[in-house]
């Protein structure tokens, strides 16, 4: 399977990743924040004891030592974390490299850090957090994707189902979800949705 799938849900606790795991998503980023060392750790080794020796990888958000002391296998950076990590010692421990961009300074510097993907958001108005950044637009995810050629791709930001097909067809290599499955009112046929369009790609 590609990494990371063409489905990529974020979410904030190890239930979400329990519940998604069982559905059989192949790509899931826990994202839970203002967590202490002792509590990330702990929240990274109980989403990784749930998808061990599954189809699903877990992608660690933000909290690089966590991910490696546990044993995690992938790692996702925003700009802010990425300048504080020790990319060296993230290397080392083999673990695969996200890294977030909202425009072309950061682009340049996700790239410089030698990503196995590039995140592209907020594509459309995100009502989950205050964003820095105007929405990009789906006419962005084309530039950007030939700005990156072949690092794949993950579009990001008031993305849903609806839309996917557009999404794909500017360039996008994968599509991270939050709020479409979060806060729907069945996540789980929504999951299933996403699934059913990601088989239909493969």
């Amino acid at each position: 399977m590609p990494y990371p799938d063409r489905f990529y849900p974020v979410v904030d606790s190890v239930a979400w990743v329990a519940r998604l795991a069982k559905l059989g998503v192949g790509t899931i980023q826990l994202r839970a924040k203002n967590l202490n060392d002792a509590e990330a750790l702990q929240i990274v080794s109980d989403a990784l004891s749930l998808t061990r020796g599954t189809p699903t990888k877990l992608v660690v958000n933000d909290y690089w030592r966590a991910a490696i002391v546990a044993g995690a296998e992938h790692l996702h950076l925003g700009q802010e974390d990425l300048a504080d990590a020790d990319l060296a010692e993230v290397r080392k421990a083999k673990l695969t490299l996200g890294i977030s961009t909202h425009d072309d300074a950061e682009l340049a510097t996700a790239l410089a850090a030698k990503p196995d993907y590039v995140a592209l958001g907020p594509i459309f108005p995100t009502t989950l957090k205050s964003m820095r950044f105007a929405p990009q637009g789906i006419a962005k995810i084309s530039e950007w994707k030939q700005r990156v050629g072949q690092i794949p791709l993950v579009a990001i930001g008031g993305i849903k189902f609806e839309q996917a097909a557009e999404i794909f067809a500017a360039g996008a290599d994968s599509i991270a979800v939050v709020s479409d499955v979060t806060q729907n009112a069945d996540p789980d046929a929504r999951v299933r949705q996403w699934l059913g369009e990601s088989a239909e790609a493969a």
